[in-house]
């Protein structure tokens, strides 16, 4: 499929399910954070027509991510009427449960509650709209190596580009018209004071993990398995315990 007929096609997919839901959704809630999902994510949602609303959601955020977001939003605003934008500082109530959870002290485990107070927070407002929250995970990140925050980034209702590679996403913000700047920055989850980047949290640029994910003699393949079979539990159901007849 063509670069341009998948984005419509997504987007056609995204308007479709929301639309045909028991209880029809009037709005797409979606968060924003000055990266190529994202991005991407945030304007085949525009595309439907339907009422899309953007949150901005910066915790503690490195002032790049910051403004790249904000371009993102002014983008979207200029060029779609249905788009409503909105940037939520969490900066107070992440160090409020910081605080409260200080006997609690765990670098990774703080990472994480910033994504899932923004998972709280977007499903906050979609509540508020008779909206769904979209999500913006890859295919690699969400069934290739589980890189995502299980109940954060991982807790959305509709997942439209959760079959497509980093490169595929990359190619459809080239079709869409993402700003260059969002195209060529490194990827990064934003969850950490030290901006570290995706790409060396996972010691794997994004081509060396798809041809990982697909290619058993991958020199990478090993390394993949590992960090996958680390990740393995956000990415299967929840296990339940079967009460024997």
């Amino acid at each position: 499929m063509k670069v341009a007929e998948k984005a419509k096609y997504i987007s056609n997919w995204i308007k479709d399910y929301a639309l045909n839901m028991p209880s029809k959704a009037e709005s797409l809630v979606i968060g924003i954070s000055g990266g190529i999902d994202s991005s991407v994510s945030s304007t085949l949602s525009a595309l439907t027509g339907l009422k899309t609303i953007v949150l901005t959601m910066p915790i503690k955020q490195k002032s790049n991510q910051h403004d790249l977001s904000l371009k993102h939003q002014k983008w979207l605003l200029e060029k779609f009427t249905n788009v409503e934008a909105h940037t939520i500082n969490l900066d107070n109530l992440f160090e409020s449960f910081t605080k409260s959870l200080s006997n609690f002290d765990n670098e990774h485990g703080f990472a994480n509650s910033r994504a899932r107070l923004r998972m709280t927070t977007l499903y906050q407002v979609a509540a508020a709209n008779k909206g769904i929250v979209v999500g913006t995970g890859n295919k690699v990140e969400d069934f290739g190596v589980g890189f995502y925050t299980k109940y954060g980034d991982g807790g959305v209702d509709i997942s439209p580009i959760a079959d497509c590679n980093k490169t595929e996403v990359w190619e459809l913000g080239k079709e869409l018209g993402i700003l260059n700047e969002i195209i060529e920055a490194d990827p990064t989850d934003g969850l950490w004071d030290d901006g570290r980047t995706d790409e060396g949290q996972l010691g794997f640029k994004y081509p060396e993990l798809e041809d990982a994910m697909v290619n058993p003699n991958s020199p990478h393949r090993e390394k993949y398995e590992k960090i996958r079979s680390q990740n393995l539990h956000k990415m299967e159901p929840i296990p339940v315990c079967k009460i024997p007849n």
